[in-house]
């Protein structure tokens, strides 16, 4: 069962035992007016900039425990970058061999950062997205059973550690939370998080952001595109609001122009959709989940090219 980080003597044991903990900051300049108080959890604060770093440590300490992952043995999982970089961290740390599923046209910060932490990447095709990164490890482990692969989509350790360790960080920063918004990509945030809330506040609504069908956003998924992650509760959503890229877009730079957070572009959708839930509540406090920082978006340069230029050349691409 994974519980909270404690630090001993003011320090943690090690990078693995850091996770977690991240802030919870206001967002002051963005809630859209007086009777609203918008706030903002920063799992870009985890060890490897995500909110990863959490499933990816809680999945493989059930499964060293369990005995179903074994000393040494090799890691496979489809990911389209922030799980595998947790994963190829954190088996590092552990001897396992990580390798990586991931669509060809993820930024090349994600390849960078998972060579340096030593995985091996097997590229699938691009266009096929994420679901053909499922598809191409589900081949892969069928053919190979030495291999071990978490499986992040149908894997109860993943909203578990959400719901033992994020919703409690959340009530513990905004106990009367109201409103929990977060992106809808494996599940396993929202229905960790959304048990954990509605238990201890009746009434709370879980919203997802849900990119628009057919258009693909680095780390989230539309249930319309055909695969509905097994972990995911939908009886836990309370609604699913659409978001297209050019908002999530505008979402990280008003992030980083108004408040001064650097965050990944999930984040801004993330935040759009959060901020047209507080603009119709009469008052209360909402809570947006930011999955991931900004660092690994970098060479796509969303902070200041032109959104037209942007749209013109992203387009089709597994960043939109």
């Amino acid at each position: 069962m994974p519980t909270l980080a404690q630090p001993a003597a003011g320090a943690y044991a090690d990078i693995v035992a850091a996770i977690g903990h991240t802030p919870m900051v206001e967002l002051a300049r963005l809630a859209p007016h007086p009777g609203v108080r918008l706030f903002a959890k920063l799992e870009g604060h985890n060890p490897t900039g995500s909110v990863k770093d959490r499933v990816a440590r809680a999945m493989l300490e059930a499964a060293r425990a369990d005995g179903s992952l074994s000393p040494g043995q090799t890691i496979l999982e489809p990911s389209s970058g922030n799980t595998g970089i947790s994963l190829a961290m954190i088996g590092s740390r552990l001897g396992h061999p990580v390798r990586i599923v991931m669509p060809d046209n993820t930024t090349p910060e994600r390849t960078q950062l998972l060579r340096m932490f030593g995985a091996e990447i097997v590229y699938s095709p691009g266009s096929e997205g994420s679901n053909g990164a499922v598809r191409l490890a589900q081949r892969l482990a069928a053919a190979d059973p030495s291999l071990f692969m978490p499986f992040q989509y149908g894997n109860a350790a993943n909203p578990e550690v959400h719901e033992t360790t994020t919703a409690p960080e959340i009530l513990a920063a905004v106990a009367e939370v109201d409103v929990f918004v977060a992106g809808l990509g494996t599940g396993g945030t929202l229905t960790g998080v959304g048990r954990a809330l509605k238990a201890a506040r009746p009434g709370v609504r879980i919203i997802a952001a849900e990119p628009l069908p057919g258009e693909q956003l680095q780390g989230l998924r539309s249930l319309d595109d055909g695969f509905v992650p097994p972990i995911l509760d939908e009886s836990v959503l309370d609604d699913r609001y659409l978001v297209g890229n050019r908002d999530a877009v505008i979402g990280v730079r008003r992030l980083l122009a108004d408040e001064g957070i650097f965050a990944g572009l999930s984040s801004g959708a993330a935040l759009s959709v959060a901020v047209r839930v507080a603009r119709d509540l009469p008052g209360g406090n909402v809570v947006v989940l930011l999955a991931d920082g900004g660092w690994k978006y970098l060479s796509t340069d969303l902070w200041s090219r032109d959104l037209d230029e942007l749209e013109d050349e992203l387009e089709g691409s597994l960043l939109w």
